[in-house]
């Protein structure tokens, strides 16, 4: 089943001479359950790619289809609101608030939209996350891979449509980002979670279900890797 569908996406920053296209025409589409990686070199426009897909940056042009709504059809607050619900972003540099414990981060897109937060859910995200004992931290007082457990913890809370991943193991060592690699697959895996990450690394790429290679703005390359997870496996 369709889950994302990206058609004639362009983003062009700039006017006249000066003007740079960062997109140019991208489409594609993604099914639930994917786990897709998109590569290309600096500045081939995936990072921008990934802020469309997340409701982060209106495009020059083109249309973004999450579970059926166009997301730019929407209003800036109901935008919002449905970035909250439906996508879960996981940045290179966890972007935790620093005032909010573990727990308190974790929880924070259900809080804002004024939502129970259900006890047995977050108990299963902290317990496969190994969180426990770090609920009352603040991220100045986690290790780089922890913060990043809190920041894939808080993707999620909301059991999110897509989840969204911006080099998410570039700020770690290997071995923890071997370990955050493998948290986010399980995600995939046990959730069924539709997974996007834009990586430079191959090694992670050849981890995915599906390869879209990103050149100069445009798709260069869209290549099966593994027939993805269709409902659990």
């Amino acid at each position: 089943m369709e889950i994302l569908r990206v058609n004639k996406l362009s983003k062009t920053y700039g006017t006249g001479e000066t003007s740079v296209k960062a997109l140019d025409s991208v489409s594609f589409s993604v099914n639930k359950g994917e786990f897709v990686a998109i590569i290309g070199p600096s500045g081939s426009g995936k990072s921008t790619l990934l802020h469309m897909l997340g409701g982060v940056d209106r495009p020059s042009s083109g249309e973004v289809f999450i579970n059926g709504t166009n997301i730019y059809d929407l209003s800036e607050s109901n935008l919002a609101i449905f970035r909250r619900r439906q996508i879960g972003l996981i940045y290179q540099f966890y972007n935790l608030i620093p005032v909010l414990n573990v727990e308190e981060n974790i929880t924070l897109p259900l809080l804002l939209d004024h939502r129970r937060v259900p006890k047995d859910h977050i108990d299963e995200i902290v317990h496969t996350l190994k969180l426990r004992d770090r609920l009352d931290h603040l991220p100045n007082q986690l290790s780089g891979g922890q913060q990043q457990r809190v920041s894939i913890g808080r993707a999620l809370i909301t059991n999110p449509a897509i989840m969204l991943a911006d080099e998410p193991t570039g700020n770690l060592d290997r071995k923890t980002g071997n370990e955050i690699m493998e948290l986010i697959k399980l995600s995939n895996r046990k959730y069924n979670q539709t997974l996007i990450v834009i990586t430079h690394d191959e090694s992670i790429a050849l981890q995915a279900d599906r390869i879209i290679t990103i050149e100069d703005g445009k798709i260069a390359g869209d290549e099966v890797i593994r027939p993805a997870n269709m409902g659990g496996k």
